[in-house]
């Protein structure tokens, strides 16, 4: 502690990165088995979309808190147990709890530790995990109620997925399965972030990630928390315009067990146009850059995020349930009532609908949409959202002007509130960055990781881990295939 004399507090963050990692390696029983673990679980953050500080998940640093506290639960485990501990403990953890590798040490340098009963903006921490070293602070503040209710959904998957393997009912692969984060939503937001080259769009992109947690925190805040935003850190890039350009997506759905009345809209106009402002107070701001938040429905997401083109592929597990649904000829409605389906009824889900995926089918909107906002806003409860008109979208994106003017938020209906085909599956979305209260953590951590991860390397291909050969194989197949030599690179797989 003796290097934090006579230094002030952001020096002392700095410092704090790599003390914290020094001290992890020296809380946790065995580094070995806690590096394989964290590289497993790193890759799976990374599968499921929930490895990002920056747009409200956790970090490397967060990852490696909560790994080296499951190692201390269970010292004697190998790593495929540690695994199928993980999602059990943090399924069962009760949060705010906070998660603590040692207690909270106070000392007499005058920095801020955390604690709830002293400072007030600590009570209101979702998800906190706090760092060992002095002084101790929350890593995970960025997290929200919508992105906590995300990674929730993951622990529970995952943990799901781990008694099934246990009882031989399924193999680790089928915990890396990605997220399908396009077949989770019936509503979205599409951010499209345009520049006048390349360089300025890389500066521009990053300034909106770094405050697309800001635009959720906007929308729980006018909405009560009622309506949840599901961010995903992925960008898609439309390789067919002439411009630079990028993409952002976020899932809408009204919050689980909100009881709602039927027809009740969420008017976010203010949200966006507010988050828009904020966006524009950006000090290095050149001409062209630009942005546009627009409301789209599921099939009219744009062709280029699919991995093969706008043909999306059904996952094995949402037709089976599909299937089983349509057996006991039943469906979820958008206000969560059962109702029996007609038997003489058109299936509505047939070759029209389907076809309307293809980008032809996206142009093609009816005179009402293009209407001005004036006309459409109204009063009462039946103002449907305004969707853009992607062909005029395209066309200011390619002359490079003003797009944020052709964006229009309305009211984003309670349909929001039912995740078609995926029902109650755990879900969520990945990109890396710690944008968090222990500023300077990422680097020395990852630094650290990189170390472990060779080590962990060695490790896999000897097979030293007695009684844990099917994990270790396994792991060690899925990161050979995707020729990952590092799970702290921001590489990302849909």
């Amino acid at each position: 502690m003796s290097v934090l004399y006579d230094v002030d507090e952001p020096a002392g963050r700095s410092l704090n990165g790599c003390r914290v990692a020094d001290q992890i390696l020296k809380l946790v029983p065995n580094v070995e088995h806690f590096c394989t673990t964290l590289r497993c679980l790193k890759f799976w953050a990374k599968r499921r979309g929930v490895y990002s500080n920056v747009t409200g998940f956790l970090g490397g640093v967060n990852w490696a808190l909560l790994v080296a506290r499951v190692c201390q639960l269970y010292p004697n485990a190998v790593p495929s147990m540690l695994v199928s501990r993980f999602f059990r403990v943090y399924t069962m953890w009760r949060w705010p709890n906070p998660v603590m590798l040692c207690t909270i040490e106070e000392a007499e340098l005058g920095f801020s530790v955390w604690d709830p009963r002293k400072n007030r903006r600590d009570k209101t921490h979702h998800m906190p995990i706090i760092t060992p070293a002095y002084p101790c602070m929350n890593s995970s503040y960025n997290v929200s109620t919508s992105t906590l209710r995300v990674m929730v959904d993951q622990f529970q998957y995952g943990n799901t997925i781990c008694e099934e393997v246990e009882l031989n009912k399924a193999q680790w692969s089928a915990l890396f399965e990605p997220y399908l984060f396009f077949e989770s939503y019936r509503n979205y937001l599409q951010v499209d972030i345009v520049a006048a080259n390349a360089d300025d769009l890389l500066a521009w992109k990053g300034w909106v990630e770094s405050r697309l947690r800001q635009l959720t925190l906007m929308i729980e805040r006018d909405t009560y928390g009622k309506l949840q935003c599901h961010p995903y850190p992925h960008e898609y890039v439309d390789t067919s315009k002439p411009c630079a350009h990028c993409a952002f997506f976020m899932g809408l759905q009204r919050k689980p067990g909100e009881v709602v009345q039927e027809g009740q809209q969420f008017d976010i106009r203010g949200s966006v146009e507010e988050f828009k402002l904020s966006i524009n107070m950006y000090m290095f701001w050149k001409p062209g850059m630009e942005i546009c938040v627009s409301h789209i429905r599921r099939k009219q997401i744009p062709p280029y995020v699919f991995p093969e083109g706008y043909k999306r592929t059904r996952h094995p597990r949402l037709a089976s349930q599909q299937r089983s649904s349509e057996n006991g000829n039943e469906y979820q409605t958008g206000s969560g009532l059962k109702r029996k389906k007609d038997p003489e009824s058109v299936d509505q889900d047939g070759p029209e609908k389907r076809q309307s995926i293809s980008p032809q089918k996206q142009d093609s909107l009816s005179p009402e949409h293009l209407a001005p906002s004036s006309v459409r806003s109204g009063t009462g409860s039946n103002v449907e959202p305004v969707i853009p008109d992607k062909r005029v979208l395209n066309q200011e994106i390619a002359e490079g002007g003003d797009v944020s003017n052709s964006s229009v938020i309305t009211s984003v209906t309670s349909e929001v509130g039912s995740c078609e085909d995926v029902g109650n599956e755990s879900v969520a979305g990945s990109s890396e960055g710690n944008n968090g209260s222990v500023e300077g953590s990422n680097n020395p951590v990852s630094s650290q990781s990189d170390c472990c991860d060779a080590d962990s390397q060695s490790l896999l291909e000897n097979r030293h881990l007695d009684g844990n050969g099917a994990f270790q194989d396994r792991v060690h197949e899925e990161l050979e295939v995707l020729n990952l030599s590092s799970l702290t690179d921001s590489i990302f797989w849909f």
